[in-house]
């Protein structure tokens, strides 16, 4: 065998192998949350955790959803969160994104570029506006505040979309015209069967960010039952007062909660980011 065949052998093994490694350390946190989370109250207590599991109490998931501890509410709480905040932001991003990408109309470009410059103002400069608006309208500590401005486009969301469909040719549309369909039959029996990937992309963002969205909650919410998980974990490790541990197993338990969906979604949904391009960098701007 020539050197010519062996050097990418080599090369490929050394790669495989820093990955390895640098996976191996990416890793150990969520090793020694696994430790935590399947250790015993004692040993919580005692703060005596080692990095690999010794201890198996698996009852410690179940009486996360059984014992006085809201863990169960906070799930049904996030739940409803990013079911009506996925269909909120899929809808509106889709049917934006469609109209800047296909209808006609004047300053339409100049409208995309305003659109597209909100992404640059900080959310902080819009906190007390949004606090002044939903207090207004009486939504403090309830869910709405955290839900409805998802039917509200986001302007990446939009962005992606408009990208996507000037992708397709536009003959499709002067086909559809021709037969009688207005835009609203265009968008709902062409465009959306075609959109289906970057649709699903916008659900695993959409997803990720509103399970595990700590600071809308923290503002917003002040009833315990109403909290979600990544806000209730936070108020679940900060109940103990200063001379008492709290109880990191259980908390670990609803850390892992949180992590797993996302883990999950993005594990079975990132086939979709390949296919909209939002991997290999190929959307662009047209």
């Amino acid at each position: 065998m020539s050197a010519t065949t062996i050097e990418p052998v080599h090369s490929r093994a050394t790669r495989y192998a820093i990955l390895t490694v640098v996976s191996a350390i990416l890793m150990a946190p969520l090793v020694f949350m696994v430790s935590i989370a399947l250790s015993s109250d004692r040993t919580s207590k005692q703060m005596s955790f080692s990095f690999l599991p010794t201890e198996f109490h698996l009852g410690n998931f179940v009486r996360a959803f059984t014992s006085d501890l809201p863990m169960g509410q906070f799930l049904i709480n996030s739940i409803l969160i990013v079911v009506f905040s996925c269909i909120g932001m899929v809808f509106s991003s889709a049917v934006v994104g469609y109209g800047f990408a296909r209808i006609r109309a004047p300053f339409k470009g100049f409208l995309f570029m305003v659109l597209l410059s909100t992404m640059m103002i900080p959310a902080e400069v819009l906190l007390i506006p949004q606090f002044i608006i939903f207090r207004n309208l009486g939504w403090i500590d309830t869910l709405l505040p955290i839900i409805v401005p998802n039917f509200f486009a986001n302007a990446y969301n939009v962005f992606l979309v408009r990208q996507f469909l000037t992708r397709i040719p536009s003959e499709l549309d002067d086909a559809a015209m021709l037969d009688g369909l207005g835009h609203w039959g265009i968008f709902r029996r062409i465009a959306m069967p075609l959109m289906m990937p970057v649709l699903a992309a916008i659900t695993i963002f959409t997803f990720t960010f509103n399970w595990g969205y700590f600071f809308g909650p923290l503002i917003y919410i002040n009833t315990e039952s109403k909290m979600p998980l990544a806000l209730g974990i936070q108020i679940l490790s900060a109940t103990s007062s200063g001379a008492q541990t709290p109880p990191w197993n259980m908390v670990m338990v609803g850390a892992l909660i949180l992590i797993i969906p996302m883990v999950a979604v993005y594990h079975f949904g990132q086939k979709y980011l390949y296919e909209t391009g939002l991997v290999s960098g190929s959307v662009g701007l047209k």
